[in-house]
């Protein structure tokens, strides 16, 4: 049996190729070597679903956000191999999935925008080249945290429409005391800066919010698909959560700055589970 996984930081798809063939699934909390130790995730990958597989698992292959040094994967690993101690193990960057998943065998640029974002440019292969992934404080652009951290800027400094702030009292009951007490006091604020993507996909047809995406989609084109070589001879595909439900905005942006997008998914595992499918 083979354990597949993509991982974010705000959660994980598990996929299951059984020795028969069939496939199951299930879809847990995500993951983040660069915030949680092996110890963590160990701790929360034993849940029931993994544990009554554990003896049975011979092959993980583990795509996450993170996992982009050797020590990050090895902290990965390490906590896969608590749960899984008779399995051989793999772990790959993000990246590789969303590069397998959309672009398969075929020249593209692969980017992810869920609670952060990144983005490669794929051979058909393999990587050639990956812009600077700093993190939700240095970086980010186009992904969950970013915007919703810019929802929550204007908020305290009341430079947004009333309408919206109003929505926002009523149904958060947001203060600029809970927004720092999340922020600065609770671990994964940019899993809760993200959580506020949902509340201003449902407001998008309000000109301020459809902005703080459209803009900030802009930033992301500007500051990774820009940088690779012949950018605009290539498809640029995406996956990720805050990409697929904003998919009109996010291709109206990609049109008015030139670019052709393809594939839009929201998550890359189906597309994995083909992928090694065939390698089996």
């Amino acid at each position: 049996m083979i354990l597949i996984a993509d991982s974010g930081s705000s959660k994980t798809d598990w996929r299951v190729i059984h020795a028969n063939g069939q496939i199951s699934q299930f879809r847990g909390v995500g993951f983040n070597p660069y915030y949680q130790s092996s110890e963590q995730m160990a701790s929360e990958m034993k849940v029931d679903f993994l544990l009554n597989l554990q003896d049975e698992i011979r092959e993980i292959h583990y795509y996450g956000a993170g996992c982009s040094t050797p020590e990050r994967k090895a902290e990965v690993a390490k906590a896969l191999s608590t749960v899984f101690p008779s399995a051989s193990i793999e772990v790959d960057h993000d990246l590789a999935a969303a590069a397998r998943a959309t672009c398969g065998h075929s020249a593209g640029i692969a980017c992810i925008l869920g609670t952060g974002s990144n983005s490669c440019d794929y051979d058909g292969e393999k990587i050639i080249a990956n812009r600077p992934a700093p993190g939700y404080i240095l970086g980010d652009e186009g992904g969950g945290g970013y915007i919703g951290q810019k929802l929550l800027k204007d908020f305290i400094n009341e430079d947004m429409p009333q309408e919206i702030r109003k929505d926002l009292i009523d149904e958060f009951q947001l203060t600029q005391a809970i927004i720092q007490e999340n922020i600065y006091r609770k671990p994964f604020p940019n899993r809760y800066m993200a959580s506020f993507c949902r509340f201003i996909s449902e407001h998008k047809s309000h000109p301020y919010c459809y902005r703080l995406f459209y803009d900030s989609f802009m930033e992301f084109f500007e500051m990774h698909v820009f940088r690779y070589p012949d950018f605009h001879k290539k498809p640029v595909n995406f996956v990720g959560s805050i990409a697929y439900y904003n998919s009109d905005i996010l291709r109206k942006a990609a049109m008015d700055k030139g670019l052709h997008v393809k594939l839009i998914l929201e998550s890359p595992i189906a597309g994995l589970t083909l992928y090694h499918q065939e390698m089996l």
